[in-house]
């Protein structure tokens, strides 16, 4: 170990949505405040310009082909995993492991170990009242691989406090957890030219994006609303209300929200929401489905509809749209309160967790027994 300024630290991350965003964003922030990060890539590989996200020295991105826990519900790739993890703490010689995901966290690790929740499948299907499945055998033994890794792990964060509340419930783990908002870098501060578009982010077939209630909405409207993400289709389906984008680059998207007067987002669940804050922060005004981590993040600062009604949706894009006043009001309301979920906030609680966790590293780890 380095001392407690110069922490090592190996941190597991994917490239599939935000977690990619949110780990390279950490990463850069904490090497600025003296640490080395280790980023072990899971799932599908970075893209070039998700690599490019990366922009600290001493950010060290190790490739690996290993299965994300929820596209192995079954535990199959699991041992393959345990093998290759250990093996890079052994030659990494980490001060402490950083998992961003579950069920890796009951490994046999000689270092002390946290874990940030971002998301789970029952918590998703809980929100989209697609909860079947869940009974299936492979999907109970991923349920009970994410309560074990809670409980092996000796801390453990959630980035609402809604959303820890959330997962208190479901997996009942030994900790009680602690919430750390995530942030983004501040953008330029001069936004420029708004124009006359609504944009929305998010996979079209993913039920948790709720983009099926948007593009309902989106009739009649006197504004196009642009939809980023990829489209499970060919192209765009030239009688839909919507235009969509298809996969954009961190950078392209930005540069979108830069421009557009309003950001939609009508999501049934969302335990942060990256790209709103990233838009927020661009200056757009914000039209949000009333659901509890969104209104934790910014109540006071967007309109919020029930995500169940889209008419009500359409009144609040058509107001919105046609009204000036308020649109400028909400896009300075929303880009003000973006400033509080900075990166250096969330760099400073992280490190004040790590410095909680290096501390008590000497006490026993809590261990939930058999977790194969």
């Amino acid at each position: 170990m380095k001392g407690r300024a110069g922490v090592r630290v190996l941190m597991t991350t994917d490239a599939v949505g935000g977690v990619w965003s949110y780990a390279t964003t950490l990463a850069n922030g904490l090497v600025a405040s003296g640490c080395e990060v280790h980023l072990i890539t899971m799932g599908p590989q970075p893209q070039p310009d998700q690599i490019a996200a990366i922009t600290a020295p001493d950010v060290h991105v190790i490739p690996t082909d290993l299965a994300l826990e929820w596209q192995d519900p079954a535990g199959e790739d699991f041992d393959r995993a345990a093998e290759r993890l250990r093996k890079l703490e052994r030659q990494l010689a980490p001060d402490l492991v950083h998992l961003n995901s579950y069920r890796e966290a009951a490994l046999e690790w000689t270092s002390p170990v946290l874990v940030t929740a971002h998301s789970c499948v029952n918590s998703w299907a809980l929100a989209c009242g697609e909860r079947d499945f869940l009974s299936e055998p492979r999907w109970r033994r991923y349920s009970a691989a994410v309560a074990c890794g809670l409980d092996a792990a000796q801390a453990w964060v959630g980035p609402t406090h809604a959303f820890r509340g959330i997962i208190r419930k479901l997996y009942q783990p030994a900790g009680s957890g602690t919430a750390i908002w995530n942030g983004v870098p501040a953008a330029r501060d001069e936004i420029g030219q708004k124009e006359d578009f609504i944009l929305a982010a998010g996979r079209m077939w993913d039920r948790a994006k709720n983009l099926a209630a948007l593009a309902e909405a989106a009739n009649h409207l006197d504004w196009p609303i642009l939809v980023a993400g990829p489209t499970g289709t060919s192209g765009n389906d030239p009688t839909s209300p919507i235009e969509l984008l298809g996969p954009l680059s961190s950078r392209a998207l930005r540069q979108r929200m830069h421009r557009a007067s309003v950001f939609v987002s009508p999501a049934l669940y969302e335990p942060f929401g990256l790209s709103v804050l990233e838009a927020a922060s661009a200056g757009c005004a914000l039209v949000l489905s009333d659901i509890p981590t969104f209104r934790e993040l910014w109540d006071g600062a967007a309109a919020f509809v029930d995500p169940d009604d889209s008419g009500a949706l359409h009144r609040e894009l058509t107001a919105i749209c046609a009204g000036d006043l308020r649109r400028r009001q909400l896009q300075e309301a929303a880009r003000e309160r973006s400033r509080v979920y900075s990166v250096e906030r969330m760099v400073a609680a992280y490190r004040r967790l790590y410095s909680d966790v290096l501390s008590e590293a000497g006490e026993p780890r809590l261990r939930a027994g058999a977790c194969a």
